[in-house]
């Protein structure tokens, strides 16, 4: 039998534990705290699912495919873990980021539909969109309860017979895997580390603190759907679960150590939070915080992922952190497949110098 290690119980680390073990692997995830556990980025209490990547169509198509992933592992477990509220974009420019976003869709057969601002706004309780040149609305797209989802995903792994390790992890010298002093080795190990992974391996990757905030609203604002906006740099989502409507930046905040930073999130976030929401929501510009949480990102300079072999028969993924997330049932197959030597990863996600561009994530500003 092959035998893979996966250290790191994040989404991407326990969606591949999960499909290398139900594929005839015999695998150990090892993860230093708890699957779930606050100090991920995966724990974050929602996630968008989207497909719109403006120009790109490869993270396009995998997110389509991970949305039939998403409705299958909630049908598995008995949870509704995605919830099919659609999205809508607010473009600022007729021919902007929407617009290359709108024409990949359509090529794609991924449901899209271009509506004027007015039309739009009737989604929401209370919306100003007098300066927008459009909307792009994604009917099918929504939202992930993402802590829930990497909790349950790592149950089902363990459930396919996947072994849990608690135990801090360092590469060997000599191969494998420094476990709490113990060496663990295996046809394959896997660094999934998320954002302790550039403190493991020289990757182009940079860590950075991002504060969510959720507002308290009218109860009209569960009803209401997923919104980004790219050239502001911020998404947010309706009143899921009584945590309020989340809306919050996608700028790249400072450096960020997510073991030892404060989890408090900063007064400066909270200020820019309401100057959007005053903008375009202008009734909850006043609401009280609801809910917070400070979550990190790891982020390569072109947001393009890292799926390379850093030493023979270890792989490392990562550079995930703001677009990642809601891919991980479908790059879960991705992954098995190259591991399993029946493809080789696209070359964008090599270990090649990254050059600072943007298009991929929801931040049309530089931090």
């Amino acid at each position: 039998m092959k035998t893979v290690i996966v250290v790191g119980a994040g989404i991407w680390g326990a969606s591949l534990a999960l499909r290398l073990a139900e594929t005839g692997w015999r695998v150990t995830l090892i993860e230093q705290y708890a699957p779930g556990h606050i100090r991920q980025a995966s724990a974050g209490e929602t996630r968008l699912l989207r497909c719109a990547h403006g120009h790109d169509d490869w993270y396009a198509r995998l997110a389509w495919q991970a949305r039939d992933g998403w409705r299958r592992l909630g049908e598995r477990v008995g949870e509704d873990l995605f919830l099919e509220t659609g999205i809508l974009w607010f473009a600022r420019q007729e021919h902007g980021w929407e617009a290359a976003s709108t024409q990949v869709l359509k090529n794609l057969d991924i449901p899209v539909e271009v509506l004027d601002p007015a039309d739009a706004g009737r989604a929401f309780p209370d919306f100003r969109g007098d300066d927008l040149a459009f909307v792009l609305r994604e009917p099918h797209a929504g939202v992930v309860r993402a802590r829930r989802a990497t909790q349950l995903t790592s149950r089902l792994a363990q459930a396919a017979g996947v072994t849990l390790v608690r135990a801090e992890c360092r590469p060997h010298p000599d191969g494998g895997v420094l476990a709490d002093g113990e060496v663990h080795r295996a046809d394959r190990v896997v660094w999934a580390c998320g954002a302790w992974l550039p403190g493991l391996f020289d990757l182009p990757v940079t860590v950075t603190r991002q504060d969510t905030l959720h507002f308290d609203a009218p109860a009209a604002w569960a009803d209401a759907p997923a919104f980004c906006e790219y050239d502001s740099s911020v998404y947010g989502h309706g009143d899921i679960d009584g945590a309020g409507v989340k809306c919050t930046s996608d700028v790249e905040g400072e450096p960020y150590d997510p073991a030892t930073g404060s989890r408090r999130i900063l007064p400066a976030s909270e200020t820019l939070a309401r100057d959007y929401l005053s903008r375009r929501f202008p009734s909850l510009a006043a609401a009280p915080v609801l809910f917070s949480q400070v979550c990190q990102y790891g982020l390569t300079p072109d947001a393009e992922w890292i799926i390379a072999e850093a030493r023979p028969r270890e792989w490392v993924i990562g550079g995930d952190s703001g677009h990642g997330f809601k891919h991980a049932p479908a790059l879960a197959g991705y992954l098995a497949e190259i591991l399993d030597g029946e493809r080789e990863p696209d070359p964008r996600f090599g270990l090649h110098p990254r050059a600072a561009t943007r298009g991929l994530r929801t931040s049309g500003q530089s931090g």
